[in-house]
């Protein structure tokens, strides 16, 4: 499978990205999707697609202002809803979403930061993290962007994080308006839409 990474440009690729979440059961309401299209427009968010043979397999967003306090108040980028579909697990398309969306950064950030989950569906992630030199921030365990104070009582699920950060490496390339990275040209393909 040749798989090629694709930015979000267009009200297409918005719908397109809309339809494969649906068929994955992946819950999203519509002005999830318009916000993310609008946010790409005014150069807040980058959202990347793998796709191969006309089919979206996954997506990633790196958000320039992120949720997440500590790194909002020092302009740490975060990696944000990274999205596998399962038959396309363990291919290396994670991976390469990351690359894209740490290169997409490294031209104007010295580091960058992502979430994980701390239940057993996000272990994969969390290894893979790992491999690619993420450590914990230090603040410990957040559940919906908020400190987990010792002794209290949380819910497991998806708001329940540990924040990671990676230090980049200068000049790793940007994205231009093509979808591609000047430096490289890594995103292989017409923008989607």
């Amino acid at each position: 499978m040749n798989v090629k990474v694709e930015r979000l440009l267009t009200p297409v690729g918005m719908s397109a990205w809309k339809e494969a979440f649906a068929l994955q059961q992946i819950p999203r309401p519509d002005e999830y999707y318009e916000l993310c299209l609008a946010e790409n427009a005014a150069g807040e968010r980058i959202t990347l697609f793998a796709c191969a043979d006309g089919r979206i397999l996954g997506a990633a967003h790196l958000k320039y202002r992120s949720d997440y306090p500590p790194f909002g108040k020092q302009g740490i980028p975060e990696i944000n809803d990274l999205n596998v579909f399962p038959e396309y697990r363990r291919r290396g398309i994670a991976n390469l979403l990351i690359g894209e969306l740490e290169r997409a950064a490294g031209d104007r950030h010295e580091v960058i930061g992502i979430g994980v989950g701390l239940y057993a569906d996000y272990g994969a992630a969390q290894r893979l993290y790992s491999r690619r030199g993420y450590i914990p921030d230090g603040r410990g365990v957040m559940y919906a962007n908020r400190p987990v104070v010792p002794g209290s009582q949380v819910s497991v699920d998806d708001d329940l994080v540990l924040y990671l950060t990676k230090r980049l490496s200068p000049g790793e390339g940007e994205l231009n308006g093509t979808g591609r990275t000047k430096r490289s040209g890594h995103l292989g393909g017409a923008p989607h839409g």
